[in-house]
């Protein structure tokens, strides 16, 4: 055994010291650069890191020259009365050095593994950047910052080359258990050497075990944070008060409870957007305005939707234009006016619900709620649990819940900061068929109260067609057509607006007068109501506008074929060809659609079946 045990002394403590340093340098730096997206970030990040893969004793070689007598901070240091070399302080800073690129880049990976989404959902809950750090980001990424500071400490315990350089091994002051193990070696000292190796196993060992509990394998997604975690957030939100939303609602007091669905009467609610970003692969280019009335917005995958309501709620940033919400300026490029998403006073609910993981449902839903006093909170998040039928729950976390429960969390929560403005990004999309059902009812219910501007966006059209009065559809990233739904969907102007409202049948058509066209892909001549545009190069009919007749008498009524069907439980697709019978299942003209009673009926026709396209619902379109 070692005759002294002052080298584990001083390695313990210039380990905890190191790690420190490290631990407050690696967060700050990691922070800072998982939102730095300069042309310098290759460079810094190599910097950064560099000590990691270069041998200590360039480390230490480096800091020689740094901090000796003959180099410009040495000297000034000298005139201070401090030295440097041949110091603790050295042994200090040289440990630190080669311990911060593991919290570094061990940090950096914990933080950009944190869904994004749940920063920005913080954005628009009013939170600061500061506040989102410590509420946010650190406690969904402690697993990776803990295991950063277990390998922080252990890469500064068992440093050896740049300490010896800069801090020598000075016994009782330097000399630390590598070195002691260095020199006890060289002196032919094998049993002690030995003992300083052991101790430094069982410790590693220990980091080792420290690491392994500290993350235990569990995704930041689905952890329960621990009792300390639970106490700050419930300080935080509620000064310590209950909130599991067990109590009967009706017999709280609210009296001095803000209406959820109130917004300033100065001005009008009116948005009024026209802005232009560059996006891979096209420009988004909007402009458009609406009032309290629900808008829809339609459009393919990558068509703008989304982008447009990242721009609005204050996420992205328009290259150019404006953009107003009751006669407040949100954005203006030739002002330089960018309002923050934090004070924009916008409720948004993501696609993917966005809720905080390890915040219950109701801190999720007190998150934004910073306004409110404390003592008012409590009722608040009660009655906004009742409303939207999640008495009960307001002690579960997220995945504890349901889909549909979870995107009623994030409706209350978007609801309950009071927006002026309400943006829905496919928020019934991740949901199944009952659940889906369930929650429309109820965000109809809500948006009927609601008297803010409400943007929709959806790929169903018969999602927009029962929630929004009116309709937008995108297309490339610019607006293709918009309107009353009844106009939308009865008369889309062009090809690409007719598909996104789900119109299945088209064929090339050729004008061959001023209410007749001809339909090229389906080989027959047909008549139509209104007149026909010059440029009209489509004619399409919805799947279930199709009629079929036991006579021919009727315009626009040609023989056809069965070459397919696809059935569900309600309806049943036909799939026919015109004119002749199909030679296969692919070689049809249409779809048509009829309810299963109605195809009971008529399953047994023989062939060929009349078949109608009504004039009146025929529609023309332009590319």
């Amino acid at each position: 055994m070692p005759d002294d045990l002052t080298p584990l002394w001083i390695s313990l403590k210039t380990a905890i010291a190191a790690t420190c340093f490290a631990f407050l340098l690696g967060i700050g730096v990691a922070r800072w650069m998982m939102t730095y997206r300069g042309r310098a970030r290759g460079v810094i990040d190599g910097v950064l890191t560099l000590p990691l893969v270069l041998p200590p004793t360039v480390v230490g070689f480096f800091l020689l020259l740094l901090f000796g007598k003959n180099s410009p901070v040495g000297q000034f240091l000298d005139q201070l009365g401090i030295s440097i070399i041949f110091t603790w302080a050295a042994t200090v800073i040289a440990a630190t050095i080669v311990a911060f690129p593991l919290m570094y880049k061990t940090t950096l990976g914990a933080f950009e593994q944190v869904d994004q989404t749940l920063l920005s959902s913080a954005r628009t809950l009013g939170a600061t950047e500061w506040r989102i750090f410590w509420q946010v980001l650190l406690p969904l990424a402690y697993p990776g910052v803990l295991a950063g500071t277990i390998l922080a400490f252990a890469r500064a315990l068992g440093e050896f080359g740049a300490t010896l350089m800069v801090g020598g091994s000075i016994p009782g002051v330097t000399q630390t258990i590598p070195i002691a193990i260095f020199f006890a070696a060289e002196a032919g000292r094998m049993g002690v050497a030995l003992a300083w190796v052991l101790l430094m196993v069982a410790i590693s060992l220990v980091v080792i075990v420290g690491i392994n509990y500290g993350d235990g394998g569990r995704s930041p997604l689905r952890m329960r944070p621990n009792p300390l975690i639970v106490r700050w957030f419930n300080w935080v939100f509620f000064g310590g008060r209950n909130h599991s939303g067990t109590e009967d609602t009706e017999r709280r007091d609210t009296s001095h409870s803000i209406h959820p669905f109130t917004h300033s009467p100065i001005h009008p609610t009116e948005l009024r957007v026209k802005i232009t970003k560059q996006i891979p692969g096209f420009q988004l280019r909007v402009k458009f305005r609406t009032d309290e009335q629900p808008l829809g917005l339609l459009g393919a995958s990558g068509s703008g939707k989304s982008m447009t309501l990242r721009c609005i709620a204050g996420l992205e940033t328009p290259s150019t234009g404006k953009i107003v919400l009751n006669g407040r300026v949100l954005f203006d490029a030739e002002k330089a006016i960018n309002v923050p998403s934090r004070d924009r006073k916008v409720g948004l609910v993501f696609q993917n619900y966005a809720l905080f993981p390890h915040l219950t449902v109701a801190q999720n839903i007190a998150f934004g709620m910073q306004q409110i006093p404390k003592p008012q909170r409590v009722p608040e998040v009660m009655r906004y649990l009742a409303m939207m039928h999640l008495e009960g729950l307001g002690d579960r976390y997220p995945h504890q819940l349901s889909g549909g429960q979870q995107q009623r969390v994030a409706l209350a929560r978007a609801l309950a900061i009071q927006p002026d403005i309400l943006l829905l990004d496919e928020p019934l999309s991740a949901l199944d068929a009952y659940l889906r059902s369930q929650v429309e009812r109820l965000l109809i219910e809500v948006l009927e109260q609601y008297r803010g501007v409400t943007l929709f966006i959806t790929h169903k059209l018969e999602e927009a067609y029962r929630i929004c009065h009116s309709l937008m559809v995108l297309n490339g990233g610019e607006i293709a057509a918009e309107g009353t739904r009844e106009d939308i969907f009865e008369h889309p102007p062009t090809f690409q607006v007719a598909r996104v409202t789900e119109c299945k049948n088209f064929s090339a058509a050729v004008p061959i007068g001023e209410t007749h066209v001809e339909a090229t892909d389906w080989g027959c001549k047909l008549e139509v109501i209104d007149p026909v545009p010059p440029d009209a190069s489509f004619v399409g009919i919805r799947a279930h506008h199709i009629l079929f007749l036991r006579g021919t008498r009727l315009s626009n009524t040609f023989p056809s074929w069965l070459a397919m069907i696809s059935e569900t439980q309600h309806r049943v697709t036909l799939y026919l060809k015109l004119h002749s019978p199909p030679e296969s299942a692919q070689d049809y003209h249409l779809q048509a659609e009829v309810y299963r009673e109605k195809w009971e009926l008529m399953c047994d026709r023989p062939f060929p079946w009349n078949v109608r396209l009504d004039p009146v619902r025929l529609i023309v379109m332009t590319r």
